[in-house]
This record gives C-alpha cells, sequence and structure tokens, in this order.
C-alpha cells in the first residue's frame, strides 16, 4: 500500500490552463427531490459490522450498502440515469415537452464503460423516450455487454482500453449530433460529469439519516473520482472538518494519487487491474480539484489485497466484486496507514460497498 498526505489539503490545486474550470454541484436537495420521483426511489441499507470493526482493529464499522440500487446493482444507477432525468425534468418544467416519457425523443445519449455507468445509461435513456449507445473496450466481458444490450442499448466495442473506448464514443458523437454522457469531466466538458456526481449525493443524505454515531474516518474507492467527491461532499456537509476522508484507489491506476503528487491532472499509465470498475488512467477534473482540497490520505491498494477482501466479505454474505470492496481492502490492509490517521479501537469507519458481484 502506498500512501500519500494530501499537501494541497485545505487549499486546493493551483489555478492552471489544464485544469478544468468549475465545481462539483453540492446541492444534495436538488438530487434528493429528483431521485424521490422515481418509482423505484428507496433508500439502500447502512449495515453496521461488529464482527469487521474488531477484525480490522477499529471501534466500530458501518457499510452502505449499494448493491441493490434501483435493481441496477451498483451506486452508478444515482448517475448516468439522474442526469438524464434532470434533462427531462427541465424540459417538462418549461414547457417545452408535455410528458417525462417523451420528453427527450430523439436525443441519443452516448458513454464510455467499462461497467455500471453504461447501465445508468442504459436504463435511464428509454424512461425518458431517449436512446442509448455505450462504448466498451475488448476486456469488457461479453456477459456485460449482453446486460446493457437487454436493457436497450446498442453496444459497440472500441479499442483496448477504456480511454480508446471513450475517445471513439466522443468521435462518433460528434460525427452523429449524439449527446456525450461521460462520468468525468475535463475541459470543455463538465456539466454531464456534474450532474452525474450530483445524483451521488443522494447517499450521503440517506447515510446522515441512518447513521447512529459521526464517522471518525471515510475510506472512499475512486476509478475517476465521482464517487470519492461526491461522498466527501456529503461527509463534510454532515460532519464538517472532523472526519478524516481516505481515497482509496488500484496501484495500477492510480490516477488522483498521481495527480496529487503532480499538482496537477496527469495520466498514471498502467497495467489492467481486476479492479476493472476503478481501471481509470485520467482523473474527473471537477473531482480531482475538490478531493484535493478535502480529501485528508490518498492510498493504493494491489489486486491480491482487493481480492483477498472480496473472498472475506463472501464468506459473510457480502458478495461484491474488487472494485466494490476496495475502501474495505485499504481497511483491512491498513498498516502504516493506522497510524498516519489515526486508526484505532476508538475509530468509527464509514465504508462503501458500491457494486454487486460480476453474475448479480
Amino acid at each position: 500500500m502506498k500512501t500519500l498526505q494530501n499537501p494541497w489539503r485545505g487549499k486546493g490545486l493551483p489555478e492552471q490552463p489544464d485544469l478544468a474550470a468549475g465545481t462539483v454541484s453540492e446541492d444534495a436537495e436538488k438530487a434528493g427531490a429528483l431521485y424521490g420521483k422515481c418509482p423505484k426511489a428507496q433508500p439502500t441499507p447502512l449495515q453496521d459490522l461488529p464482527a469487521f470493526a474488531s477484525r480490522f482493529g477499529v471501534g466500530a464499522l458501518a457499510v452502505k450498502d449499494e448493491r441493490r440500487r434501483m435493481g441496477l446493482g451498483s451506486f452508478k444507477a444515482l448517475g448516468a440515469a439522474y442526469a438524464i432525468a434532470k434533462q427531462a425534468d427541465r424540459k417538462v418544467r418549461s414547457g417545452a415537452a408535455t410528458s417525462y416519457e417523451t420528453a427527450l425523443t430523439g436525443t441519443t445519449f452516448v458513454c464510455a464503460s467499462a461497467g455500471n455507468h453504461g447501465m445508468s445509461l442504459a436504463a435511464g435513456a428509454p424512461l425518458f423516450g431517449a436512446e442509448a449507445v455505450v462504448f466498451v473496450s475488448e476486456t469488457v466481458p461479453d456477459a456485460f455487454a449482453v446486460r446493457l444490450a437487454q436493457k436497450g442499448a446498442r453496444v459497440v466495442r472500441a479499442g483496448a482500453t477504456y480511454e480508446d473506448s471513450m475517445a471513439e464514443a466522443g468521435r462518433q458523437a460528434a460525427e452523429h449530433g449524439w449527446q456525450l454522457l461521460p462520468d468525468s469531466t475535463w475541459p470543455g466538458m463538465t456539466e454531464p460529469g456534474r450532474d452525474v456526481m450530483e445524483g451521488y449525493l443522494v447517499m450521503g443524505t440517506e447515510i446522515a439519516q441512518q447513521i447512529s454515531s459521526p464517522p471518525t474516518h471515510i475510506f472512499l474507492q475512486a476509478g475517476v473520482g465521482g464517487l470519492a467527491a461526491a461522498c466527501a461532499v456529503s461527509a463534510r456537509a454532515t460532519w464538517g472538518q472532523d472526519v478524516a476522508l481516505i481515497v482509496v484507489e488500484p496501484d495500477k491506476a492510480p490516477a488522483l494519487l498521481a495527480s496529487i503528487e503532480a499538482g496537477k491532472p496527469v495520466t498514471a499509465p498502467g497495467p489492467a487491474s481486476v479492479m476493472g470498475r476503478l481501471d481509470c488512467k485520467e482523473p474527473s477534473h471537477l473531482a480531482l480539484k475538490y478531493l484535493a482540497r478535502e480529501a485528508d490520505h490518498f492510498v493504493t491498494i494491489s489486486d491480491a489485497e482487493a481480492e483477498e477482501t472480496v473472498a472475506l466479505l463472501a464468506k459473510e454474505g457480502l458478495a461484491t466484486t474488487p472494485s466494490g470492496a476496495a475502501g474495505l481492502a485499504a481497511l483491512h490492509h491498513a498498516g502504516d496507514l493506522r497510524d498516519a490517521v489515526g486508526l484505532g479501537p476508538d475509530a468509527r469507519v464509514l465504508c462503501y460497498l458500491s457494486e454487486g458481484p460480476e453474475d448479480g
């Protein structure tokens, strides 16, 4: 495990030409109001796991279980589908559309996905009369491509990596007049990804109502950083500066940690990780900016550490993937991080079980 104490804590990255302008959304009330209109809008559980707390050497462990969110198996059900619903809501409110079901007829949404973002887009688009096209790389399993197609999306394979499929999604979106809806942000492309992250704020609102005692430490797994940034927004809004925020990435894809070290967004090349949902080599700029100001530590974990934790959780009926368990894996294998962040028998830790198993 590599551990980095955030040198930008409290001040954030310096302004620079290659860093996207703008900020993440902190409007949890808007997110909750729109989410509440969905027939499948139900809170996911917050589980207390005293046996794991004891095993991991902390006083208490609460886990936000996103494995059944809206029947899509992941927190990302709150993302692309929310961003699409937000567009439909604007049209209905303005009078440009007469119903939600047809508000976005004629619109095609497109994204690249290594997993659940594509499922959220595929499920969300047809609810409002739109179509969905999802680009996946050669490494994405056929079973996932089938699941996307079953939701009504057109699936296009493009390139050897997620970054390759993203580039092709952008190219074809421009060529065909489709609307690109990424779960990341970069210069010139911030609003869609900002809306996606806004949807994730729903989790934090639920946790604030469910948790019995304020956490002292929160472990946040990160790919491009959207989940981590939204959960950090919620944590700071609810508990202020007293809670320690630890961002967790695969050691083969430390996009945020490497960018924090460099003081600017960088690409962190490396081999593929079994944490496929987190195997992102470039950070979301708005997420990076927020986490640079608010996160306390950035850490990386190995594939083996993630897989070991998945196996341990499965024995207790908590089936997930290496990506879904990454925050818990960092707690499980905290090592020297314990002293750095004050993890001990009095610590109250919050983690996220962000997705169900691949076959779930």
